[in-house]
């Protein structure tokens, strides 16, 4: 009974029903089906993810420091002489230009026709005598200066005889070598400035006699007084070019030598306080492709007011430098050029330093994110001096640490950040 009743129930079966393909065929589908899925939700889920975010590092190191003041100047000639008119009369026309070249009592500048000689006039008469003996005075302090620069430099130049001696033999500081050869050199430019001022004293004094002359002796004198120059050099300005009548004392045109040359700089007050005479400076913006080298002379004691460019009013000092050595180009330069002027007011051979653009100011302190791993870490840092690149650390890190440079907005305590490159 039970084989008969199956037999009708399999044809009751449709044909096309027999024909289907087991459910088990369907899996490996469905297997493809839900795994793509999950590929696009996994997908999505990465998207959304917050991404680390890309920064340059910066490594904390021991370097040396040098921070400098920068600041305008201009050239200007060391040593300059105004010819002045050392009698009254008709003076002839001035045929000398700016730049050319004049040598030291044979150049004539012009020529003066004295007025009549008061020769009843005893004030006169006395007066020039005055001036006579003021050039005298003047000629003997100039001959003791003179002697005074030369003993000196023959005492600063022995020392740097002896330095250099023991300096092959490492018995000596750099420092102490470099302030013994400075020392020499400003002697020796103690000596030609007394030089220079020698000269003008014997041109003062041969003017101030040929004035007595005129009024003494007005036939002995000649018909005309010749002016000539006080020293070897080149005209730097015409004052009284054309023929006109003349006093004693009427500037004529200035003299002096292009080739020795200083740099006055007008710098703030609150920075000359820092700068100390032989202090090194770099010398750009000249003209030339390599910066010069020169060295602090002297700051001056004195401030003045000036205003700036927006109104404000500043008190500037004077810093009066002196060129070192001889760069290719530098002869070129004449009075009065402009150039730019790096001070340093602090060094130091080695010490901790953080690239300037890894701190940024939170309040009243200074603070860096530091490279942890992947993440960013504020850390408070001391700061110290800075020159703009590198800045002293005091506190707060130590060599070797990775900081982040420029660091972004988005970037928080503990955010995630991957370096793009880093800065050496």
């Amino acid at each position: 009974m039970s084989e008969a009743a199956t037999v009708p129930q399999q044809a009751a079966v449709p044909p096309w029903e027999a024909k289907r393909p087991p459910a088990r065929r369907s899996l490996p589908r469905k297997v493809v089906f839900w795994s793509l899925v999950m590929l696009l939700v996994l997908a999505i889920y990465y998207a959304l993810q917050p991404r680390p975010v890309e920064v340059e590092i910066g490594v904390v190191r021991k370097g040396p420091l040098t921070v400098f003041v920068s600041e305008e100047g201009k050239t200007r000639i060391r040593n300059r002489y105004v010819v002045a008119a050392p009698v009254a009369g008709s003076m002839q026309r001035v045929i000398l230009k700016p730049g050319d070249k004049v040598e030291s009592g044979k150049t004539v500048i012009t020529r003066i026709e004295p007025g009549l000689a008061p020769l009843l006039d005893t004030r006169a008469r006395t007066q020039a005598q005055a001036q006579v003996d003021a050039a005298m005075a003047a000629r003997g302090r100039a001959n003791e200066n003179i002697e005074m620069a030369r003993t000196g430099l023959k005492y600063a130049q022995a020392n740097w005889d002896r330095v250099k001696n023991n300096t092959d033999q490492g018995t000596i500081s750099a420092t102490d070598r470099d302030t013994f050869e400075r020392e020499a050199e400003l002697k020796a430019r103690e000596v030609r400035s007394a030089e220079f001022a020698l000269q003008v004293a014997d041109f003062e004094l041969a003017q101030a006699k040929a004035a007595l002359l005129q009024i003494e002796k007005p036939g002995e004198g000649g018909s005309s007084i010749e002016v000539t120059s006080p020293v070897s050099g080149v005209v730097l300005r015409v004052l009284q070019e054309s023929a006109t009548i003349v006093t004693p004392g009427t500037p004529i045109l200035e003299v002096g030598d292009p080739t020795d040359l200083e740099i006055e700089a007008e710098i703030l007050s609150r920075d000359a306080v820092a700068i100390q005479p032989g202090a090194e400076v770099t010398v750009e913006q000249w003209g030339g492709e390599a910066p010069a080298k020169a060295r602090v002379r002297r700051i001056e004691p004195a401030a003045f007011t000036k205003v700036s460019a927006l109104g404000v009013e500043e008190q500037r000092v004077l810093v009066l430098s002196d060129f070192v050595g001889q760069v290719p180009g530098l002869k070129a330069l004449g009075d009065r050029y402009r150039v730019e002027v790096r001070v340093a007011v602090w060094h130091s051979d080695d010490t901790l330093l953080v690239p300037a653009g890894a701190l940024f100011r939170e309040g009243s302190e200074w603070k860096t994110f530091l490279f942890n791993h992947g993440n960013a870490k504020v850390v408070t840092v001391k700061a110290g001096r800075t020159d703009g690149k590198l800045t002293q650390v005091l506190e707060g890190l130590k060599a070797g640490d990775e900081v982040l440079m420029h660091p972004p907005d988005t970037v928080k305590d503990g955010s995630d950040v991957v370096k793009r490159y880093e800065v050496k």
